[in-house]
């Protein structure tokens, strides 16, 4: 048995029957996680804490009731999300002594199922960017290219993930930040409908958008952490391919992509459409129209409201926060909303009107066209060289590399749909391209059910090739 190749429910199987130790699977995640620290995905861990939980876990005369039956798994978290037990810094240098009085919601529930805390995660100072190339406590690495980014804002609990440091993270997805870096670092990222988990202890950017996503290695692994998280029904049924209706967005959602990713997505689709899925070339009517009035706006209004809240709360000043700010991409965005650039409150209620009929727009499509989901390319790229955070080459030309990357998450985040990225497979490169799947708002457990019996179709990506085990 290969504890690090154990799926979150594989490990919690074989901790309860005791066929692997409590101890043993935590010192061959710290020794992986040991071997891989140039990947730079942790910012805060506590291996003698984890160690020690897991031997009180061996001695104990039974295994754990069903009522911790994730118990002794080790779960990677986000540094914007809240634990009482390691500091919570949000990547930036003000809060890196920053211990919060108690834990996030969606971290109490995993801690009342039996995981245990990993470590905090790296990622895009104050989750604002893409790329994970964080100035303050450094880039993130790619682990199938150490050059490359492994997407943000969520990068370090995507490569946790990947390089079978842990079974499963959390992250958080405002435009793309738990779906675009599972598909550059080839796992499966969640977005669930905005407002399905708690937002209590989040840094937040946007509370109109932002939501906490799991990230795993398979589809089942996410979709009990969704269950756990959302206290939904964990069971989901065994949908067949045969008759299920993908929407695909041609136009919005394919056109300038990297070719090499083009490739990969035809082919799963290919393979759908073989097993009986209905393929239906369709763009969401007035998509972009409504889109590109929305997102950015949204989140930069709001930012300047959720920002000095949180620093109050731990007691700093809104100046003492942003004097701590280390990324030059970071502090560009929060200097303009500082000055004559930012967001008034006319913009952002007229944002929040076109967010409306950019819901309904996606409502109407679901509905009349009796769509399962979406399916298009979760990035119009794969992951580009570290240090390309104000543009990146796509394939010859010049394109911001922000808006590049987010271009086929965003309008999902702006309509607070569910969306998953799954893995299709490796362009000739050898870096991972992901699929993603938006589902109509509020239908996030059907939406689990399509991705899983997509993924089952789709090639299995093998273990990075960095990746010692």
């Amino acid at each position: 048995m290969d504890p690090h190749e154990l799926t979150l429910l594989e490990a919690a199987a074989a901790l309860r029957t005791r066929h692997l130790g409590h101890l043993e699977y935590v010192q061959a995640l710290l020794a992986q996680t040991d071997r891989l620290t140039a990947l730079n995905a942790w910012i805060s861990r506590d291996s003698e804490g984890l160690i020690l939980q897991a031997k009180a876990l061996d001695q104990a005369s039974s295994a754990p009731s069903e009522h911790l039956p994730l118990a002794g798994i080790p779960v990677a978290i986000k540094d914007n999300i809240d634990t009482a037990v390691l500091p919570t810094s949000g990547g930036t240098r003000a809060l890196l002594a920053c211990r919060p009085s108690r834990n996030a919601t969606v971290v109490e529930r995993l801690l009342q199922s039996g995981c245990l805390i990993a470590g905090k995660t790296n990622l895009h100072e104050l989750a604002l960017g893409g790329t994970s190339n964080n100035t303050v406590t450094g880039a993130c690495r790619n682990p199938w290219n150490a050059f490359r980014i492994p997407g943000g804002s969520s990068g370090g609990s995507a490569v946790a993930v990947a390089a079978r440091m842990v079974p499963a993270a959390l992250g958080t997805d405002t435009g793309a930040s738990v779906r675009l870096p599972a598909a550059l670092c080839g796992v499966v990222g969640f977005r669930p409908s905005t407002g399905r988990y708690s937002s209590q202890g989040i840094l937040h950017l946007s509370p109109t958008k932002d939501t906490v996503g799991p990230m795993a290695r398979c589809v089942a692994d996410v979709a009990w952490l969704d269950g756990l998280l959302a206290k939904d029904r964990l069971h989901m049924p065994n949908l067949s391919l045969k008759g299920l209706r993908l929407g695909i967005p041609r136009g919005d959602f394919f056109e300038g992509a990297d070719p090499q990713v083009l490739a990969v997505i035809e082919l799963a689709l290919e393979t759908l459409v073989s097993e009986g899925v209905v393929c239906l070339t369709l763009d969401v009517p007035d998509l972009k129209q409504h889109n590109e009035a929305t997102g950015s706006t949204l989140v930069m209004f709001e930012m300047m409201q959720s920002l000095p809240a949180y620093a109050k709360a731990q007691g700093l000043t809104l100046d003492a926060l942003l004097a701590g700010v280390g990324s030059p991409d970071v502090a560009l965005l929060l200097s303009r909303q500082l000055g004559h650039g930012r967001v008034t409150a006319t913009a952002y209620a007229a944002a929040q009107a076109r967010r409306q009929k950019l819901q309904i727009a996606y409502a109407r499509h679901f509905a009349d066209h009796r769509l399962d989901a979406l399916a298009f390319p979760t990035c119009p790229m794969t992951a580009p060289p570290i240090g390309h955070d104000e543009l990146v080459d796509l394939h010859g030309q010049a394109v911001p590399t922000f808006k590049t990357l987010i271009r086929n998450t965003d309008p999902g985040s702006n309509a607070g749909l569910p969306g998953i990225s799954l893995p299709a497979g490796l362009t000739a490169e050898g870096l991972p391209v992901g699929l993603e799947l938006d589902g109509a708002l509020g239908t996030d457990r059907h939406l689990l059910a399509v991705a899983a019996a997509i993924e089952r179709v789709l090639p299995a990506l093998p273990r990075p090739p960095r990746v010692q085990a």
